[in-house]
């Protein structure tokens, strides 16, 4: 499937929130399997529904700060996140070339907002701390389950040696499009980052 081609559009009613049918501690995946809600798998799109929460909280900090640019790149972010969540939630026999899924073009997306991002940020010469203000700290909380995600992935990828292609350059890139923009938002309207003083502990 092209970078270009369109997604089908989802297919569900959500009348009732609880079934019941995962009180024996199982789950179903898109295809219809059931498998345990401690399955590799299930961790892997959980860390991402996860990760998606805080980067919901993410974008409010932005919008509170007043950037509105960032924020709107963190929308797109979450609407990948779910698609990336479908992706992992979906065996590999049953991911059909329609279904939602990261892509190669989201990647680049990714690169080029950095690129933009960091072009206006001083250099680093220490390790960066968060706490440079509510967006910052929100971000590298998104950076650091965004790396958990990661590490998830990568297991699932070596126990099942068959993993959509896009997975995993996606969250490798995504969590490193989150520390530029922790160190954005941090240096936004004049403000400064926090940098690590290893003598300062």
């Amino acid at each position: 499937m092209s970078d270009d081609a369109r997604f089908h559009d989802p297919k569900l009613a959500i009348n009732r929130v609880y079934t019941g049918h995962g009180d024996a501690g199982s789950t179903r995946l898109v295809g219809g399997q059931r498998i345990s809600k401690d399955d590799l798998r299930i961790e892997s799109y959980g860390t991402v529904d996860e990760l998606n929460a805080a980067v919901g909280a993410a974008r409010l900090a932005c919008i509170d700060q007043g950037l509105g640019d960032l924020a709107r790149d963190l929308l797109r972010v979450q609407h990948a996140l779910f698609n990336l969540g479908n992706t992992l939630a979906t065996m590999p026999e049953d991911l059909a070339p329609t279904m939602p899924r990261v892509r190669a073009a989201d990647v680049k997306w990714l690169e080029a907002r950095m690129d933009a991002a960091n072009a206006d940020l001083p250099g680093l010469r220490s390790f960066v701390l968060p706490g440079g203000n509510r967006a910052n700290v929100a971000l590298h909380l998104c950076r650091t389950i965004c790396r958990r995600a990661e590490r998830l992935c990568v297991a699932l990828a070596r126990r099942e040696a068959e993993l959509d292609p896009g997975v995993l350059p996606y969250v490798n890139r995504l969590s490193d499009a989150f520390f530029v923009w922790s160190r954005a938002a941090a240096v936004a309207d004049g403000g400064q980052e926090v940098t690590w003083d290893p003598n300062a502990a």
